[in-house]
């Protein structure tokens, strides 16, 4: 549960702004996107899978960069 506490002085306006900063930070959003309609478990295999692909060619790619020069 999210929760931002407001000051006696504070104004809507930035009580908001500080609620939905911490909203993003916690990732809500996107969660509950993701969450949104159903997705089956060989679709969620297929999807991690190509994350793990992706983040190991940038690292890769990252690794030859700095030791070529």
């Amino acid at each position: 549960m999210t929760r931002v506490i407001v000051d006696d002085n504070e104004s809507f306006e930035s009580a908001l702004k500080r609620f939905n900063k911490v909203v993003q930070g916690d990732r809500i959003l996107s969660e509950v996107r993701r969450r949104r309609f159903f997705e089956k478990p060989s679709i969620v295999r297929k999807r991690k899978k190509a994350a793990k692909v992706r983040k190991s060619r940038r690292q890769t790619m990252k690794f030859l960069r700095t030791n070529n020069m």
